[in-house]
Parts: structure tokens; C-alpha cells; sequence
């Protein structure tokens, strides 16, 4: 169903590179495209989580834009009355003046007071709506990243299960995750910065012409190659980070393990602890030499032009002091404070417009990992439209007929044309050794997995017929790698069935039935006692025990038609097991039920037992008349009762 892998995006962002003249044109537009629709993708994004935040990056991008050219005239202004004041005192003042009858003259005079005022309120204003801008920014990046991760696990509820068995969905995940808390904002901003650049820069370009219109002309020639650069490098790293991938999870994994509750016993005891921050350290080395090596080439690359610009840069400055005193009768000094401001502003935007277009670009790149991560589109759909209703709190039927399964990516049968059937009402467990195939029969019974060869019938349909939703109802499952929920106990209880909601007296009956009332009564909180101590000091930590009488309580509670438990009592002791098997029997009372258990004794009382091994069955039967056939299940059986019975004579 699955097949292999699908191949891996080239390391040109699925776009193959020209092989030849005819080819360039169509492929920069290729590439054009791609860059625009991730771009609008973007924006798309951020309009999602608020249109409010486009709509204050669009007016603050003006107020960015035009102030510092306000900002320069009025410098400008200023410096030529502080020069007529200049004058002027000199020309009135006294020998041996006061400052304050320097002041009324220099007041009285001129339109300095004016000039300062203005200057106060525009440096206010400025003040005012840059930190408030700053704020919404900040506030703004928390509600999109909040919005994507939403979407993003939102995504992953619709993955297929399958899809967590290749590498390839855990990097597109990882990448996707990694993205989503900065890029999108810091790509808006960036755009909305450019644009602020560009209305500065357009503005002083006007003011230059004035003096020389070949100036900023010659300023932004000048900064096209660390503009090149920027692109050729960011696209550089884009790559290295995307095809290092699994070196970074694998930081992540040697790291998480040695801060992992569950583990951190046996790493200790083992003295595995160096070894994993061993594997930590030589997988960082190997990451991060690949990423010096991109660091170290782009800044030689930016030392080299740099020095080329400064050289054109003071060249240009040299050139508007030598017009202004060229021309003292046309141009004041502040005239050249405000040409040399502007000639240093388009300087300065060109380089921050460079900036920002690299980092759109980079960033345009990165989130191409969400967009992955977002067409991921499940398998496990119903096989055709309208899709069949579940029929709901009846026995059912359900027949394997010629199945065959491989894991996604590989090509190892894990089942070979298993056929059985389970009829109504009926218990059945299944036996064999580690590896024989029985979780992956309940994998495909309950439709996490679709097989590869053959048919299931739920009730004499295609069971991919069947609306998945009301399929997945049906089944009350208790997987042998069962969940352990950061909650209270009531709510690990209730999860089996959240749709019937919080019963406090189903939950203690549920509870009651499992065997988990016992210790449950003896918590301080008891019901409303809080699990694992990942949130809160006072929660308590149960035993592999405790939380699998748990597990089963949550199978008690739910409403389902067919029950599934795969291994559900491994981590109790015999006593305790046989105690939930008879009250499995008022449990699985007119339902259809499948057990998979290690312990033999649990199959004596079963309808029909199916003996797998290495993915096929080999025997099949009740328990007399498979332990009449004296095969592989007595052979099991016997082996099994035989040590029972050393033990308890030991």
C-alpha cells in the first residue's frame, strides 16, 4: 500500500539545475515562482493568526519610511540657524557677555526655540511608536508561532500512523516545528523593514539628485555584490541545514536521553553517560564543521567588498563637501549635513533593503518545511465516497482473508497470507513468540495500517469502506505500549472515552473493575491526584503496575463494540492478571474481543486461539483441541505451566 519512500528533494529545492542555455530562463522562473509562493503562503499565515498584524506593519512601514528624512531636514535646519546665531552673537555680543545675554540674543534672533521644540516632538514621537511597534512585534510573533504549531499538530492528528515509521516524516516534522516559531514573523517584518528602507532611500535619493543624481545611483551599484552574497550563501545554509537534519535529531535524541525519567535509572547504573554525550560531541563536531566552513567563506567574501565599499563610500563624501564649498552661495552647512546625511541614509538602506531581502529569501526557504509538513495527505481514508456508516453496539464479524503486511520503506513481510476469521461475540487470543506478527494484527484490525496484500471484512465489507472516525470508535484498545498521561487519575481514566464525558461514577466503577480502586483510595487526592512530575511537585509517580491496571481502567470505561488488548496485564503478577481476565468476562459480554498475552493460562477459556509464527499461522483451535494436537501451542503451553510449577516448588 505504502511502497518505498518517496525519492528526496534535490539539493536545489526540487528544481533540477540547468543543463543547458535554453534551460536558464525557465529555470529562474521556476525558481521565481517557487519564492513568490512560499512568499504569499507566508502572508497567508500571518493573516490566519491576525489581519490586525499586517494591517499595523503596513502604517508603520510609512511612519519608518518617511521620519528619518523629517528627522535629517530638521538636523539640517537646526545647524544653519545654530550658524546665524552664531553670527549674530558675534556680531552683538559685548566683550565679556554673560551666557544668559548670549542666549536672548541667540533667542531673539532666530527660530532656534521653534526648531528644538519640533525636534523634542519628533524625537518623542519616534520614541513613542518604536517601542510600541517593537512590543506589537514581539506580541505579534507569539500569537503566529502559537498559530502555526497549532496547525502543525493539528496536521500531524491526520497523519497516518504509517507515516511515523519513516525518517523521512520525523525530519519534515522536526523542520517544520524548528520554523514555526520565528520564521513567519521575522520574514513579515523583514518585508515591512525593506519597504521602510525603500521609502527612505527613494526619499533621500530625491534630495541627492539635487546635488549629483549619479551618487545613490553609484551606492547602489556598489552594494549589489554583498547582495549577492547574502542570496548565494543563505540559499547555501537553507541546504546544509535541510540535508543535516539528522544530525540535529540526533543531538536532540542523545540529549533528551540523558534528562529522560524513564531511562535516566539504567544510563546511570550502565555508566552510559559519557557515551551519550560522547555520540552528542561527535555529532555536533561533524554538524558544525560543514556550518564554520559556510560562516567562515560568506564573511571573507563580505571583509573583501566591504573594503571596496568603504573606499567608493569615502570617496562619495569627499565629493558633496567639495560641491558644497564648491558653491558657498547655493549651499549652506547644513545643506551639507543633510546631503551627507543623505548620502549616509541610502548607505545605510541599501545595506539594511540587502538585509532584509536576504533574510525574506532565507527565510521563504526555511518555511518550505511547513508547507512540506502540510501536504502530507493520509492514506487511511475511507476507500470510496459516501463512506459506510459503523454499525454501533452490536457483536460483529471480522475476516483476514489472504493478508500480507510490510512496514512502510521495507520490503520484509511481517504477515504472509494470514486468513481467520472472528465471529460474533466471540474471544479470541493470539499466540506465538516475540516478532510472530500479533501487534501488527491488531495495528491492521483497527485500521493504523492498511496491508499491503489481501482484504479485512468488518461485517462482510472492505473495512477501508467504513467512515475512520466511527471505525475508531468501535474499538476499545489497550496497546502493550500504553499511554501515560500527565494528568490527574480521573482523567487518565475518562480518556477512554472523552466523548461520553467526566462520569465520576463510571470512573470508579471503571477503576473498581480494573483493580486500580486498591491504590487509588490510598492517594492523598485520590481521584484528583495529579501524574508524573513533569508540571507540578506534588504529583505522584505510579509504578509500571499501577499505571497498566490504570490503562485497563480506561478500557472498562470506554463505550466500544470490539475489544483489543495487546498485552494489557505484562506488568502485573499471575495473581493479579487472572483477577482482570474474569472481569474481562463481564466486559466482553456480547462483543467480539481479541487478546494478545505471553501468559498461556489466559487462553484456556478463550473461544478460538490462533497460533502465529514468523508471520504466518500455524495453528488454530480451541485450547483442547490445539493441546490435543500436541503442536507448536502445547509445546508453548507445557513449557510455560512446567516452569509455573518450578517456581512455585523452588
Amino acid at each position: 500500500m505504502y511502497g518505498p519512500p518517496p525519492p528526496r528533494r534535490d539539493q536545489n529545492d526540487g528544481i533540477p539545475k540547468p543543463k543547458s542555455f535554453k534551460e536558464v530562463f525557465p529555470y529562474i522562473f521556476k525558481v521565481i515562482k517557487g519564492f513568490f509562493s512560499r512568499y504569499f503562503y507566508i502572508f497567508k499565515l500571518v493573516w490566519e493568526a491576525s489581519p490586525l498584524i499586517l494591517i499595523v506593519m503596513m502604517l508603520a512601514t510609512i511612519f519608518n519610511g518617511t521620519f528619518p528624512v523629517i528627522g535629517a531636514k530638521i538636523a539640517s535646519e537646526l545647524i544653519n540657524e545654530i550658524v546665524d546665531a552664531y553670527n549674530n552673537a558675534s556680531n552683538l555680543m559685548k566683550p565679556g557677555a554673560g551666557m544668559w545675554e548670549i542666549i536672548q540674543i541667540v533667542f531673539r534672533d532666530t527660530h532656534i526655540d521653534d526648531i528644538i521644540i519640533i525636534e523634542l516632538i519628533y524625537l518623542i514621537l519616534k520614541s513613542i511608536i518604536t517601542n510600541c511597534y517593537n512590543a506589537f512585534v514581539n506580541i505579534s510573533g507569539e500569537k503566529v508561532a502559537n498559530h502555526i504549531k497549532v496547525k502543525i499538530i493539528t496536521k500531524a492528528k491526520t497523519v497516518d500512523i504509517a507515516q511515523f515509521d519513516r525518517p523521512e516524516f520525523y525530519e519534515k516534522f522536526e523542520n517544520a516545528s524548528r520554523e514555526a516559531t520565528f520564521r513567519p514573523i521575522q520574514i513579515i517584518s523583514s518585508t515591512f523593514t525593506m519597504l521602510s528602507n525603500l521609502i527612505s532611500m527613494i526619499s533621500f535619493i530625491v534630495v541627492l539628485a539635487v546635488l549629483n543624481p549619479w551618487a545613490p545611483l553609484i551606492v547602489i551599484v556598489i552594494s549589489l555584490p554583498a547582495a549577492i552574497i547574502r542570496f548565494i550563501y543563505g540559499r547555501k545554509n537553507f541546504l546544509y541545514m535541510r540535508r543535516r537534519s539528522k544530525d540535529r535529531r540526533q543531538m536532540e535524541y542523545y540529549s533528551q536521553i540523558m534528562t529522560n525519567k524513564d531511562i535516566s535509572k539504567e544510563v546511570r547504573l550502565f555508566n552510559l553517560s559519557d557515551t551519550f554525550i560522547g555520540k552528542f560531541k561527535a555529532t555536533f563536531k561533524k554538524y558544525f564543521k560543514g556550518l564554520k566552513s559556510l560562516i567562515v567563506r560568506e564573511n571573507a567574501w563580505h571583509i573583501v567588498i566591504s573594503i571596496a565599499t568603504a573606499l567608493v563610500n569615502a570617496a562619495l563624501f569627499l565629493y558633496v563637501a567639495a560641491r558644497v564649498i564648491e558653491d558657498p552661495q547655493r549651499f549652506t552647512v547644513g545643506d551639507y549635513s543633510f546631503y551627507a546625511s543623505s548620502l549616509s541614509s541610502i548607505i545605510t538602506c541599501v545595506g539594511a533593503i540587502v538585509a532584509s531581502t536576504a533574510t525574506v529569501y532565507q527565510g521563504t526557504l526555511f518555511i518550505d518545511n511547513v508547507i512540506e509538513f502540510n501536504k502530507l495527505q493520509p492514506q487511511i481514508v475511507p476507500l470510496e465516497m459516501p463512506a459506510l456508516d459503523v454499525k454501533r453496539h452490536i457483536a460483529h464479524t471480522i475476516e483476514f482473508k489472504n493478508v500480507s503486511f510490510s512496514y512502510p520503506g521495507t520490503d520484509k513481510l511481517v504477515l504472509k497470507n494470514v486468513s481467520f476469521t472472528l465471529d460474533k461475540g466471540t474471544t479470541t487470543v493470539l499466540v506465538g513468540l516475540n516478532g510472530a506478527g500479533k501487534t501488527t494484527i491488531i495495528k491492521l484490525l483497527t485500521r493504523l495500517y492498511d496491508p499491503t496484500d489481501g482484504v479485512i471484512l468488518l461485517d462482510g465489507e472492505d473495512i477501508r469502506k467504513y467512515d475512520t472516525t466511527q471505525l475508531y470508535k468501535m474499538f476499545g484498545t489497550i496497546f502493550q505500549d500504553f499511554g501515560r498521561y500527565a494528568v490527574s487519575v480521573e482523567e487518565n481514566i475518562y480518556y477512554g472515552d472523552i466523548e461520553k464525558g467526566l462520569n465520576e461514577e463510571d470512573v470508579i466503577s471503571a477503576a473498581t473493575k480494573s483493580g486500580a480502586s486498591d491504590y487509588i483510595e490510598k492517594l492523598d487526592d485520590k481521584y484528583k491526584t495529579k501524574l508524573i512530575r513533569f508540571f507540578d511537585e506534588d504529583a505522584t509517580d505510579l509504578s509500571i503496575g499501577q499505571w497498566q491496571k490504570l490503562s485497563v481502567a480506561r478500557a472498562f470505561y470506554s463505550d466500544s463494540d470490539i475489544l483489543i488488548l495487546d498485552e494489557p496485564t505484562a506488568s502485573l503478577d499471575a495473581l493479579a492478571e487472572q483477577q482482570i481476565f474474569k472481569q474481562f468476562e463481564e466486559l466482553t459480554q456480547n462483543k467480539t474481543s481479541v487478546f494478545v498475552s505471553h501468559r498461556l493460562s489466559s487462553a484456556t477459556t478463550a473461544d478460538k486461539i490462533i497460533v502465529l509464527e514468523y508471520g504466518q499461522i500455524i495453528e488454530e483451535g480451541s485450547h483442547k483441541a490445539l493441546m490435543e494436537a500436541k503442536g507448536k501451542y502445547y509445546e508453548l503451553f507445557t513449557t510455560q505451566a512446567k516452569r509455573y510449577i518450578d517456581n512455585s516448588q523452588a
